[in-house]
């Protein structure tokens, strides 16, 4: 069985899932800061052997020594294949790049910065793209990221492979409370950090549109990021949006989605979408832009809907259709919950990751 380290310092929900199946086909040691360890305790299979070690902040200089503890650890592991979730963290791209590293496996989940991201670290796009090139094997979730580190930054096609985003609906759903509320027929939902590549302006543009046709409809806005107020210059109307601009608690996740008809994406820049994921696998509605990898996430008119960025008028006139057409919403659900069986199960990525872990071995035999 091969044995394989999991390095992650975030994308958490992600790596949690992978590891709670790939530990069904290779030997498994997940690695991760100590402060991430609240967030994966509970959810992670008991079969998993699971080594924190402390992170500082990332402007903190023992980061140096924090490295030190991961190459230690990996050191001790000695496994045959090394998997890290990409990180933002320059100290670790310098850790890359000063040491022998056993081979490498990394999971590109964004390959540039979003527009207006001022929450990852400075200097990350530069030093993250050690790993691109220190990696035997890159995974990437879109055709469209592929066809970029291929394209813009010459890494060999047989080094990049294409898995998909698995569901993420299981996860909260053994996340959150108890009570589980019913579905409001005419709720809408925008989750997540709010940053403008977004697109909240379109939709809150969209949303008086809609009103005309649905006088019922409601919008919960739920993230941090900037602050949404400032989109409300004459205040809101309480009945028609609910917002909560801040951190949500993980069992609180899964009820704002159990409780939407769907989830809209109206984003102007996109390279893949926890949300879409987390969506399907709870049974949501997605209604999102046709741009970038989420134009691969969502299938138009079989398990979502998608419609032109910025287009204000299309965005309307496709919540308007979704939520006057019960029987659009049934095919588009039972389509959306199939795929959770499928491409979208985690079970079925982390045969094809161990798939790429051997792929990498047989290349590392002939060597």
């Amino acid at each position: 069985m091969i044995k394989v380290a999991l390095i992650h310092f975030c994308f958490e929900d992600y790596t949690i899932e992978l590891a709670n199946n790939l530990v069904k086909y290779v030997d498994l040691t997940l690695i991760h800061p100590e402060k991430i360890s609240d967030v994966c305790s509970n959810v992670l299979d008991s079969n998993i052997r699971v080594i924190s070690f402390q992170k500082p902040r990332i402007r903190d200089p023992r980061n140096l020594l924090s490295m030190q503890t991961v190459m230690r650890i990996i050191k001790d592991i000695q496994p045959d294949v090394l998997h890290v979730q990409e990180t933002n963290d320059p100290w670790y791209d310098l850790t890359l790049l000063l040491n022998k590293m056993p081979p490498l496996v990394t999971t590109i989940h964004d390959i540039f910065r979003h527009p207006g991201d001022t929450i990852t670290p400075f200097g990350s796009e530069y030093t993250r793209r050690i790993s691109f090139y220190r990696s035997q094997q890159l995974i990437v979730h879109t055709n469209q990221l592929k066809k970029v580190l291929i394209e813009q930054f010459r890494i060999p096609e047989g080094r990049v492979n294409v898995l998909p985003h698995g569901e993420l609906g299981t996860l909260y759903q053994r996340r959150r409370s108890q009570h589980i509320p019913v579905r409001e027929p005419y709720t809408l939902l925008f989750f997540g950090r709010i940053l403008p590549y977004k697109g909240l302006r379109y939709l809150l543009e969209a949303i008086p549109l809609i009103a005309e046709c649905i006088p019922e409809v409601k919008l919960i806005i739920a993230g941090r990021g900037e602050n949404v107020k400032q989109y409300f210059s004459n205040g809101y109307d309480e009945k028609r949006y609910e917002i909560i601009n801040d951190f949500i608690p993980l069992e609180e996740v899964g009820n704002l989605f159990q409780r939407s008809i769907a989830t809209v994406l109206p984003y102007i820049e996109a390279s893949q979408s926890g949300v879409a994921a987390l969506s399907y696998g709870m049974g949501t509605l997605v209604v999102a832009s046709e741009v970038g990898g989420l134009s691969e996430i969502v299938q138009h008119q079989k398990d979502g809907l998608l419609v032109p960025p910025r287009d204000v008028r299309a965005l309307a006139d496709a919540i308007i259709c979704l939520l006057t057409d019960r029987d659009l919403q049934q095919r588009l659900q039972t389509a959306a919950i199939a795929r959770c069986q499928q491409d979208l199960n985690w079970s079925n990525i982390a045969a094809q990751t161990a798939q790429i872990y051997q792929k990498e071995m047989n290349m590392q035999n002939k060597h």
